[in-house]
């Protein structure tokens, strides 16, 4: 009978373990469903209410070289938004005073000039010391539990899936049509 107990007991045991790690590793690593900003209307945005969404953070701005990428940026909210993705966007002048503008001017700018209809954040540093929290999650991979980044320019896309863990960084020069992009939301 002990032996009984003892086979069953070290069968169990395993299952505990591994049960015990994750869920350390869940409680060291956070989604990003704990953060709570603003949004460029000065209203506060819970990214709670995403949950069970993949989503797409960039930070933007409005007279960079790569501003035309709103364009992607917007067909690729409108075709996959109903299919539980979204796009939030980050204004930033951190990168040669290329979004000085208040939120106001900005989101005139996106709605005028690209029809931009995916939510955007109030203006926000993502580097240095001064480093918005949610930027400092994305770059730190002790927090993000999979890997160190910095953002070296406007438009670099993180892909976060629909725990709110961060899966992939996506260089700045990758259109957001890109097929590695479309593919990762398709699931595929």
């Amino acid at each position: 009978m002990k032996n009984i107990a003892l086979v069953v007991l070290l069968g169990i045991f395993p299952f505990f373990s591994f049960s015990q790690q994750k869920s350390e590793k869940e409680q060291k690593h956070k989604s990003i469903h704990k953060f709570k900003v603003n949004d460029i209307n000065g209203n506060s945005f819970d990214f709670s209410t995403l949950a069970g969404k993949k989503i797409m953070i960039v930070n933007t701005a409005s007279r960079c070289g790569f501003t035309k990428q709103f364009e992607g940026l917007q067909e690729l909210y409108e075709k996959y938004k109903d299919s539980n993705f979204v796009i939030i966007g980050f204004p930033s002048n951190d990168f040669l005073n290329q979004d000085p503008g208040t939120d106001k001017e900005i989101l005139e700018f996106c709605t005028i000039n690209y029809g931009v209809s995916f939510p955007m954040m109030s203006k926000v540093k993502v580097t240095g010391k001064k480093k918005a929290p949610i930027y400092k999650f994305l770059t730190d991979g002790k927090s993000n539990g999979v890997q160190s980044s910095t953002v070296s320019w406007n438009f670099q896309k993180y892909l976060i899936d629909e725990n709110g863990y961060l899966v992939k960084v996506i260089n700045t020069k990758t259109d957001p049509l890109d097929i590695e992009i479309i593919n990762w939301i398709e699931g595929k």
